[in-house]
């Protein structure tokens, strides 16, 4: 898979992208990513990527021509993109749905914004796309490429060397993940519930279903609408709200 980052910051993304699973499967040759530094792309001698905003109002705004020309490099060096993601607030909600989309994509560009915001003719021409990570502001795009990144790179295969832990995450099925133990089976004070310790696969199976849900059912009941539950998993939802 190959993934493209346009930033002014392309230290504080490539920071991000060394360690853990990301960084081991850019080593691997499973991830081709390439961070590029927007101010590269500019004509001035000052390398100048923002300017006043028509109309006026505070802060400064991207210009459009740094990213055209970037976008127009990538495609000459690594190829017309499939998909071309603008991180913004306005963009829509990230979802682990969205995060399997983009995983079977072979070639995305992120547009990571800064300042009061980007060009809108960046949006209207060169966007494929725009996508939020939640209701609120930062400073700039890069977090949240990093977010989406390390989200979509987990489904590539290859990417995490245990293909059930990634099938087993929360979300996976629309509901939150069930709670996880280790040793010791007692620690200062709390135990581990009896069932793991039990070696009855089957109760285990069970309780961790059964926890999940009611995980869900407590924090998150909205996922339960697009959940994808068994037979077994609706009845105990039925017997839970009786």
């Amino acid at each position: 898979m190959r993934i493209d980052v346009i930033t002014i910051f392309p230290k504080m993304v490539e920071a991000g992208l060394t360690e853990g699973v990301v960084g081991r499967a850019r080593t691997a040759g499973i991830l081709d990513i390439v961070v590029h530094n927007l101010r590269d792309f500019t004509t001035d001698k000052h390398h100048v990527v923002d300017d006043v905003p028509f109309g006026g109002g505070p802060g400064m705004v991207m210009k459009p021509e740094p990213f055209f020309a970037a976008l127009a490099a990538i495609r000459e060096r690594r190829g017309t993109p499939d998909v071309v993601a603008l991180l913004t607030p306005a963009g829509e909600r990230f979802t682990q749905a969205g995060a399997r989309r983009l995983a079977a994509i072979n070639h995305v560009v992120f547009l990571c914004g800064r300042y009061e915001g980007i060009d809108e003719r960046v949006r209207e021409a060169l966007a494929t796309e725009e996508i939020s990570i939640g209701d609120y502001v930062l400073s700039g795009g890069e977090v949240p490429a990093l977010a989406v990144i390390d989200a979509v790179a987990r489904l590539v295969p290859g990417v995490v060397g245990d293909d059930q832990s990634v099938e087993a995450d929360s979300f996976t099925r629309g509901l939150l993940d069930y709670p996880h133990y280790t040793r010791p089976a007692e620690f200062e004070g709390l135990k581990v519930p009896d069932v793991l310790v039990s070696g009855h696969h089957g109760e285990i199976r069970r309780w961790r279903r059964e926890t999940a849900l009611k995980r869900t059912v407590e924090r998150r009941p909205d996922l339960l609408a697009g959940a994808a539950l068994d037979a077994d998993e609706r009845e105990w939802l039925k017997r839970s709200k009786s």
